[in-house]
């Protein structure tokens, strides 16, 4: 580790952090220290940064905004790679928006309804950066991303630049290729359609405002904890099983929605995993039905 921080600061890659705390970098606010924390400031550090994590042999993983993501209290070992400001560009060319991982999913819906193209109003809640969008498929209100998806540039472990198309990347419910095969996403191109300024404006603000109702926002969260059953929901299924509000150590079942868990007061990861297990227990036990966890959990406990 010690020569490949020596290596990757002579090539100024961007920002290096040593054990740098992962609950600065998450939602739930949780999370233990990194042992290199790297933000390339541009592509061309981005790939150089995985060519020498290649080199060295290093264990490695990508984050964004740090959500969906549950870090251990004993951190992760080996460079964590953050997809932020360097990656963060937009522009539209027609219908057709090109876009960079490190930009805001919810921004980009944004901006896309500025222009008049629909296409995006699902991802107007949706936290989070484009290239954690593209890993878990993000979706919702019976939408995803791989509806509008038209290819994205991903950097190989190896440090080597490829181009996926739509059947490349093996979508399916919250899935992607890069859940199978190393890499990462550098940028996007989106398909859009052109649609009606004052409708798509109101579809936006219709489901901005059910999640400001129905969804803890303004708690730590790392948003829906767990896959829905299709055609169950599982925030339903936890509310009936007489969870919401069910609390464990400072992680608690929101109750506001019973398929979130907050951070009420310096939770542990521990004590977010336990909270899990006695969720999927109890569930299992009352309806028959296992509840996979679609939050990602990294690091050592």
């Amino acid at each position: 580790m010690r020569e490949f921080l020596k290596q990757v600061r002579a090539e100024d890659v961007g920002i290096i952090l040593e054990k740098e705390p992962l609950a600065n970098h998450t939602t739930w606010k949780i999370g233990g220290p990194a042992d290199a924390l790297i933000q390339p400031k541009d592509k061309a550090g981005l790939v150089k940064t995985m060519r020498l994590i290649y080199q060295h042999q290093l264990p490695w993983r990508v984050i964004g905004r740090g959500s969906n993501l549950l870090v251990r209290d004993k951190g992760i070992r080996g460079v964590v790679i953050k997809l932020a400001d360097g990656l963060d560009y937009l522009r539209f060319e027609d219908d057709v928006a090109h876009v960079g991982a490190g930009y805001s999913f919810i921004k980009l819906s944004v901006m896309a309804g500025k222009q008049g193209l629909t296409g995006l109003e699902f991802a107007g809640g949706i936290p989070g950066t484009v290239g954690g969008a593209v890993y878990m498929n993000a979706g919702a209100h019976g939408s995803d991303i791989s509806r509008v998806f038209k290819s994205a540039e991903v950097v190989l472990e190896t440090g080597q630049l490829v181009e996926y198309g739509l059947e490349d990347m093996r979508f399916r419910y919250r899935h992607s290729l890069l859940q199978e095969q190393p890499g990462l996403v550098v940028g996007i191109t989106l398909q859009l359609a052109r649609g009606d300024r004052k409708k798509i404006a109101e579809a936006m603000a219709k489901h901005k405002s059910r999640r400001r109702v129905t969804q803890p926002l303004q708690q730590p969260c790392a948003g829906s904890v767990f896959r829905n059953p299709l055609p169950e929901h599982a925030g339903q299924l936890i509310e009936e099983a007489g969870l919401k509000g069910f609390k464990l150590g400072g992680a608690q079942v929101s109750e506001k929605h019973a398929n979130f868990i907050v951070n009420v007061g310096d939770a542990t990861a521990q004590n977010v995993l336990d909270l899990i297990r006695h969720i999927q227990k109890v569930v299992a036990e009352k309806y028959e039905v296992q509840l996979a966890p679609e939050v990602e959990v990294a690091g050592e406990g």
